[in-house]
């Protein structure tokens, strides 16, 4: 809900100005790529579940500032801009510890299955969010005080986790032991992943998919209101069709119990395939249809990267590794957004599909020919895929 009242907010405060959008969403991204590796160490050294009470609070405190500034009608574009780049700081501290923490509930065998699930609550979410968030703002006006009301929602909603990780059995969890207190522990992250080729190519996949196709909270909110002339109702409706996809893609993958390069790189393919074609539909009709094949090709995609490089990364490891993940899947935001929302202000709001789409498409198949043939990685039907098991260390060579 917050992320359609923010792209609304951002909007309503620039005239409609996608660079500004563009820049509102490059902001919250950044924190990724500035801080992610001692992020990954900080999830490695420090209890989960402390860790991510504290990030939920932290993501809390900008959402109820933001929202009080645009409730009083006080709210200025560069309120939104810092504001968004603190919550980014501590949704960069929670990716990691998030990530890794969900191999501390279960065991090796349903890892795979639990982060389908995992996925699958988070877009069940989604499926009410952005339709219950357009309908609220059309409902106070459209303004920015709806938008405002909005926001302080999501504020509230950070109680949810706070309470159940509280409740949480601390001794029943399967924690590590903490990582290495001396230094080079960020290197010795980093080392780790450079040692393994297939965990680069996996890296390689979603840099492009992340920085160059995945912005729907920014091309959707172009589409809707340039292209087709759309009010926050419609808006928030294609973040619900886009959920469905996602719900559906989510629950396929919770069903899988192991995950292979061929499967990363054919849903990057299609991924790049389909946000091209969306950028073609001639109507917001058509559009929104295609927006659940969109959802579902993504959390293909996300799903089968993220479970992949955890069940194949040390646990002591796994913090560090999942960082540099979110840095590289989310970190190349920052340096797209901008520059997709500036395709879209001048060249139209439909390049920032096709375009986008494109990239990925070049990029997935690139990041493939420059891995494929490195030893631990398989591409091809007839060869059987390096699955190590996750104690295992890096493969050699």
């Amino acid at each position: 809900m917050q992320r359609v009242a923010q792209d609304w907010l951002v909007l309503q405060l620039t005239a409609n100005s996608g660079a500004a959008l563009g820049i509102t969403t490059g902001l919250q991204f950044l924190p990724f790529l500035l801080i992610a590796p001692f992020a990954g160490l900080v999830a490695d050294r420090m209890p989960k579940l402390r860790l991510l009470q504290l990030t939920n609070l932290g993501m809390a405190l900008p959402a109820a500032v933001l929202g009080l500034l645009a409730v009083t009608g006080t709210a200025e574009i560069w309120h939104v801009y810092v504001l968004a780049f603190v919550l980014g700081t501590a949704s960069a501290f929670d990716a990691p510890a998030r990530q890794s923490f969900v191999s501390e509930i279960v065991e090796p065998d349903d890892l795979t299955n639990a982060v389908g699930l995992n996925s699958a609550s988070f877009n069940a979410a989604r499926l009410v969010g952005p339709a219950a968030a357009g309908m609220m703002i059309a409902a106070f006006g459209g303004g920015v005080v709806a938008t405002g009301w909005v926001i302080l929602i999501n504020a509230v909603s950070y109680v949810a986790p706070v309470l159940a990780l509280r409740g949480m059995d601390a001794s029943a969890l399967d924690s590590p032991v903490p990582g290495n207190r001396g230094p080079g522990a960020i290197r010795e992250g980093v080392a780790y992943v450079r040692a393994r080729p297939d965990l680069l190519l996996i890296l390689a996949i979603v840099f492009s998919a992340g920085t160059f196709g995945l912005n729907f909270q920014m091309t959707s909110a172009l589409m809707a209101t340039e292209v087709f002339g759309k009010g926050p109702t419609e808006y928030g409706l294609l973040g619900t069709f886009l959920a469905v996809g996602s719900l559906t893609g989510a629950l396929v993958a919770a069903g899988r119990t192991r995950v292979r390069h061929r499967l990363v790189i054919g849903a990057g393919l299609v991924f790049g395939a389909v946000v091209t074609i969306a950028g073609l539909m001639p109507s917001y009709l058509t559009y929104a249809l295609v927006t659940p094949l969109i959802g579902l090709s993504a959390l293909t995609l996300i799903t089968s990267a993220n479970a992949y490089m955890q069940l194949n990364t040390e646990p002591g490891m796994r913090g560090r590794v999942m960082a540099l993940y979110m840095m590289i899947f989310m970190g190349g935001t920052p340096a797209g957004a901008p520059v997709i929302g500036w395709i879209g202000e001048t060249f139209g709001a439909r390049w920032t599909l096709v375009l986008g789409g494109l990239l990925t498409i070049a990029g997935v198949g690139l990041a493939t020919l420059v891995f494929a043939r490195a030893k631990g990685v398989s591409v091809m039907p007839h060869r059987t895929p390096v699955l190590a098991e996750p104690a295992a260390g890096p493969a050699s060579g």
